[in-house]
């Protein structure tokens, strides 16, 4: 458990509001934000892949500014996840694969996170299309967000196991429907465990800056490392962890705060 390396990060890393927060220095305009955060942390996951089709000449750049032992999670583009065309979707995939495949390239790219919507329920055509989706874009490190109650089970997590897809775990508010706080480790060579806040107000708002405006005490990181990432890096190679809670830079406050909570507790931080 000690040796599994933690790569701990944030969800985004482009926030003109960390500026105002403190956390970028005065002035830092967002070309040189990920320069100044890959001198915190050795991981970040890139948001806005879920929003435009990556592509490699700016995924280039990118890598460029960070160095080489760093690395990147990226969503899988909404076309793929939320608003997916039934006759062209395989085209996205195959542009999202060369848009990412500089991070391939480099093994720089920790994992593509499937990150599916709540309405996203365990339905027969749902199976399908999610078992085709993972075909297409085989040969990636792959790893799935539930966000319906009904993909809880362990015919899934066995499916997920057998194809080599990371199960990713999250820590939000306990709503009706929601997928469960989880610590099933699918792939040996990864779990990843995506924090988004306990703001249940705010997600009941659907207002993004509620939603996602949360501070962990030590307490609850605490409770998080004990009964979720521990048991969890007993069973895997390497670990990523990502704070979204980002409205006024808390994301990267609560992800240094875990880093000195990992070591206190004697595991092992990248």
């Amino acid at each position: 458990m000690a040796g599994c390396p933690l790569f701990v990060g944030t969800s985004g890393y482009s926030y003109t509001e960390w500026v105002k927060a403190g956390f970028y220095p005065e002035g830092t305009p967002s070309g040189r934000m990920l320069s100044f955060y890959a001198q915190k942390f050795p991981v970040t996951e890139l948001n806005y892949t879920w929003y435009q089709m990556p592509r490699p000449e700016a995924v280039e750049r990118q890598r460029s500014q960070v160095p080489d032992d760093f690395l990147f999670a990226a969503k899988l583009t909404r076309t793929l996840t939320h608003e997916v065309d039934a006759h062209g979707w395989k085209k996205e995939a195959a542009a999202y694969r060369e848009g990412i495949a500089p991070l391939l390239q480099t093994g720089q790219l920790v994992a593509v996170l499937l990150q599916m919507p709540p309405s996203f329920a365990r339905t027969p055509d749902n199976r399908k299309y999610l078992a085709a989706l993972i075909d297409a874009l085989e040969g990636l490190p792959l790893a799935v967000e539930f966000r319906h109650r009904s993909w809880a089970a362990a015919r899934v997590f066995s499916q997920l196991s057998r194809r080599r897809v990371t199960l990713v775990s999250v820590d939000a508010p306990n709503l009706p429907g929601r997928f469960p706080p989880m610590v099933e480790v699918s792939h040996p060579d990864l779990f990843y465990v995506r924090f988004h806040g306990r703001n249940a107000r705010g997600w009941r708002s659907g207002k993004m800056h509620l939603q996602f405006d949360y501070n962990y005490s030590d307490a609850e990181l605490m409770e998080c490392i004990e009964k979720r990432i521990a048991p969890m890096a007993q069973r895997a190679r390497r670990g990523v962890l990502f704070f979204n809670n980002h409205v006024r830079a808390q994301a990267p406050e609560n992800a240094l705060r875990l880093i000195r909570l990992l070591k206190a507790r004697g595991l092992t931080p990248a």
